[in-house]
Formats: C-alpha cells, sequence, structure tokens
C-alpha cells in the first residue's frame, strides 16, 4: 500500500508513524504546496502541489496517486479537509481511500460559529460566544460577558490572530486587527463565506485546558478516547502534557463521538472547571497533540490501514500508558533539495 499525505507543513512524525505502520510494504508520499516543509524530509518521495484552493488542486491528487498507486490519502490540514471531503468520490472512483469525515461534520469544526451552535444544540458546555460585536459590548455592560474576552477568527487554525481583550478599548482595536489579519492572511479565503462576520468574541475560560483524541472507526462508530491535561503550549500546539485516566472524559468523549460519527480522528480542546468539561474547539484531523498519545501507545495510523484493509483492530488502541508525562522537542532537518525541486516528484 502506498500512501499520500498532503499538506503536512511540518508534521514530519506523522510521516514517520505512517511508514513504520506500513512496515515496509508501501511507500508514504508527502504533498504540500510550498517546498518549505520539514515533513518531506521523512518522506519516500515528495511533490509540491497547487494550492488548495486552485481548480487544478483535486485533479492534481487524484493524477499522482493514479501514477504511483497510491490507494490512501490522508490530509494534516483544515482548509484540506472540506475540498478532499467534497471531492471524496471522485477519489474512490479511482480506488483511492480519502480518511476525511462528511462535509457536515468538518463544517462544524472548520466554522468555530457552527461549533458554537451545535454545542447549543447539544447541552454541550462551551464559553459564551458571539458573532455581533455590538450584542456582546452590551452583555459586557449587563455583566452577563466578563473579562477578559478572546477574540478570534471565526474560520482559524493554529491559534493565528487570536488576541485576549482586558477592556472595551482593547476589545474594538483588537476586533478590527483581527479583521485585518484574517484579510491579509490565508484565512481570507474560508472567511469569504460570510466575511461581515467572520470575527468572534468568546468568554475566557480559567480553568485546566485538555486534549482529547477520539478515534472512531472509518463507518464513523467509537474506539477509544485520549485525554492529556496540557501544561504548556506553544503557536497553539501542546509542547507538554500528561496522559490521564478519567471516567468522566471517557464519558463526554464517547457521547461525542457519537453525535459527530466523524472519522478517525477528531482532535478536541476542552476546558475543565467547576466539575464541567467545556468544549472550545475540534478538527477533524491528526491534531498537535497527537504524538502524545502516539508515544503513550496508541497506533492510530496502524488502525486506519488495518481498517482500509479490511482487517480486525487489536493492540493498535488498546495500549496506553497513563501518567506518561512527554514534552516536545526541536529537531532540524535539511530541505535544501527539496526547495531546488531536485528530490520532488511530478505528475
Amino acid at each position: 500500500m502506498n500512501i499520500l499525505i498532503t499538506s503536512a507543513g511540518r508534521r514530519g512524525y506523522i510521516v514517520e508513524y505512517f511508514k513504520k505502520a506500513l512496515k515496509g510494504e508501501g511507500e508514504v508520499h508527502v504533498g504540500n504546496s510550498s517546498p518549505f516543509s520539514t515533513a518531506f524530509a521523512y518522506a519516500d518521495r515528495t511533490v509540491v502541489t497547487p494550492l488548495i484552493y486552485s481548480e487544478e488542486y483535486v485533479p492534481f491528487l487524484i493524477s499522482y496517486c493514479k501514477k504511483y498507486k497510491i490507494s490512501l490519502l490522508i490530509s494534516l490540514f483544515d482548509i484540506d479537509l472540506m475540498i478532499l471531503s467534497q471531492n471524496k468520490n471522485k477519489f474512490e472512483r479511482e480506488g483511492i481511500h480519502v480518511i476525511v469525515s462528511d462535509s457536515e461534520v468538518i463544517k462544524k469544526c472548520n466554522d468555530k460559529w457552527e461549533t458554537y451552535l451545535f454545542c447549543r444544540k447539544e447541552q454541550i458546555d462551551t464559553p459564551k460566544t458571539y458573532i455581533d460585536l455590538k450584542k456582546a459590548k452590551e452583555d459586557l455592560k449587563k455583566g452577563i460577558l466578563v473579562f477578559p474576552v478572546m477574540i478570534k477568527p471565526r474560520w482559524g487554525m493554529g491559534s493565528l490572530q487570536i488576541y485576549s481583550a482586558e477592556n472595551i478599548t482593547e476589545l474594538e482595536i483588537l476586533y478590527e486587527k483581527c479583521k485585518r489579519d484574517i484579510e491579509n492572511t490565508y484565512l481570507k479565503y474560508e472567511s469569504a463565506e460570510d466575511i461581515s462576520n467572520s470575527v468572534l468574541i468568546q468568554e475566557k475560560i480559567k480553568g485546566q485546558e485538555y486534549g482529547i483524541d477520539i478515534i472512531n472507526d472509518l463507518n464513523g462508530d467509537f474506539q477509544k478516547a485520549i485525554a492529556k491535561r496540557k501544561y504548556g503550549l506553544r503557536a497553539g500546539e501542546t509542547d507538554c502534557a500528561e496522559i490521564i485516566k478519567s471516567d468522566k472524559m471517557d464519558e463526554f468523549s464517547e457521547n461525542l463521538a457519537r453525535t459527530m460519527k466523524h472519522i478517525a480522528n477528531l482532535d478536541v480542546d476542552a476546558f475543565y472547571l467547576d466539575e464541567k468539561i467545556y468544549l472550545l474547539e475540534m478538527n477533524a484531523r491528526f491534531g498537535g497533540g497527537y504524538p502524545f498519545s502516539h508515544l503513550a501507545g496508541i497506533d492510530l495510523p496502524g488502525a486506519i490501514i488495518k481498517w482500509v484493509n479490511g482487517k480486525k483492530v487489536t493492540s493498535e488502541l488498546e495500549n496506553v500508558e497513563y501518567g506518561k508525562i512527554m514534552h516536545k522537542d526541536i529537531k532540524f532537518v535539511d530541505i535544501t533539495s527539496f526547495v531546488s525541486g531536485d528530490k520532488n516528484e511530478t505528475v
């Protein structure tokens, strides 16, 4: 089996996990729209793809998969997920399995306003969230909402353009700054759906932060949840965490999995305060905190490969070392040959 991982960026560890799971019986290819990707250094083959929003993107991926006999495709980037989900049938007609959830699931994750509405509908605790600046200011004056508050893109990722405001003046300034940031970055593409309502104001929860990997099989049936107590963050990703065993987190995760019916991993950020679990965000992909679960014994890449091949998954999701505390490290890699194009494949 050959695998293509798209929009891999700097997540070389995911490439390594899939290579190990293949046990030498196939190749792991990495695609990225920029050659400045550290994940290229870990791949068997690499390719610079068209931009995600290009009309050439999906046809390019299909042609590449056919040329290199790739039967499994998985993306690591939020924007990529919706494009792949909407075109999943095109890949399947060519015998290419795309590990991506349905478009409605992706929408509930990528659109943070839809995340909030989903939580309200399902009676899941979540921070108070506003899409209307005027309404947020009214509730601040009434004491329904209190400072500090968070200002964030409605369609955002990686903690980009997220600000904390301590008073009305800061709120107004940072709200406008967030709007300008969106218009000047790649966030403008998804935000174009409703650019006038592309900024959210959100209550700041001051409890302990947790990350949860909630794993479903390829039919959307719940399999496993791994909760991590976060001790440190860097650039929006978990830097240090402890694997914990919590019946309350397990129950919360299983209920969420059965409601979402997502495919493979659902990366969840949550806070625990006053005996309540507050859902903050969801990502329908491998999140930045997945390595903690993997190093504690979970092997989701191995499980995905087995599911695609119609095999039963056993030890891949069973052996978890609770109480393990891990910290990310920084590793430098040489990407000169990929930037120059010497090692990149073509269609």
